[in-house]
């Protein structure tokens, strides 16, 4: 008798442990009013094939036209976003091979390893010190910089950076957070650094691990992918086992009648 409770005991325990459900939180090692060291942010800088477009301003728009590509010169003023698809709509410069590029009357410009600012500013000295335009205003808006979020989120694709400093925070929301798939702790950012892929773990279960993780601030071209679950991973299979089958129901109903003909017996 106290074999066959055994066996019953540790048929319910198996049928538990198949049923359990994930743990889906984040940052469970935050507390309220907890602090945090965060990674210091990682600036967006300029690479061969980057696109930007140039807009340079001033109160004589006649004069501040001839900087400007003849697409552009016809949009100023015109509001711009940092979404792929308006930017394709807008002429641009793309950063040639060697980190440079032509821009009117000033020439060549190195701007591979720059921030935007610091080619606006520098744009901006050169327009001035030349006596070319007295009053500059250089705007430089990104025209094909993203990032791709792939895996186990409600809507895997390519985004567009809308800001300097993004997080990979920032690309889930986007991605519209993970399914219930998705594993929490084992995120991956895939990063091309001096011609090199480097791959980098995220635990977004852990808040501290996420905000000192060399990936929390995302560059151009990185890819955000989430790992499926193991119970996701046995779907794909021929014979996967899934909860909501009528084949698992099936099982567990003919499981419970063995139990109940053990305890009857």
């Amino acid at each position: 008798m106290r074999k066959n409770h055994l066996i019953i005991v540790g048929l319910l325990a198996l049928i538990l442990s198949s049923c359990g459900a994930p743990n889906v939180a984040y940052f469970n090692d935050l507390g309220n009013g907890q602090s945090e060291q965060v990674m210091q942010a990682l600036d967006i800088r300029l690479r061969p094939d980057d696109k930007v477009s140039i807009v340079v301003n001033s109160k004589d728009p006649q004069l501040a036209d001839l900087f400007n590509l003849p697409i552009v010169s016809h949009r100023v003023g015109y509001s711009q976003t940092s979404s792929l698809n308006t930017s394709q709509q807008i002429s641009a410069y793309t950063v040639s091979p060697n980190g440079e590029i032509d821009f009117p009357v000033l020439g060549k410009i190195k701007v591979a390893g720059f921030r935007r600012d610091e080619v606006a500013e520098f744009i901006k000295n050169e327009l001035i010190s030349r006596n070319l335009v007295k009053d500059p205003v250089v705007t430089i808006e990104y025209a094909n910089l993203g990032f791709s979020v792939l895996g186990e989120v409600n809507r895997p694709g390519r985004y567009s950076f809308d800001r300097d400093h993004m997080t990979v925070l920032d690309a889930i929301g986007m991605a519209g957070d993970l399914t219930i798939q998705g594993e929490r702790n084992n995120v991956l950012v895939i990063r091309e650094v001096g011609g090199q892929r480097v791959n980098y773990r995220i635990n977004l279960q852990s808040g501290r691990e996420v905000m000192q993780s060399p990936a929390f601030y995302l560059q151009q071209n990185d890819v955000v992918y989430v790992t499926p679950n193991k119970f996701r991973s046995r779907q794909t299979t021929v014979n996967g086992n899934n909860v909501l089958s009528a084949s698992f129901w099936i099982s567990v109903a003919s499981l419970l009648t063995s139990i109940a003909v053990l305890i009857v017996k």
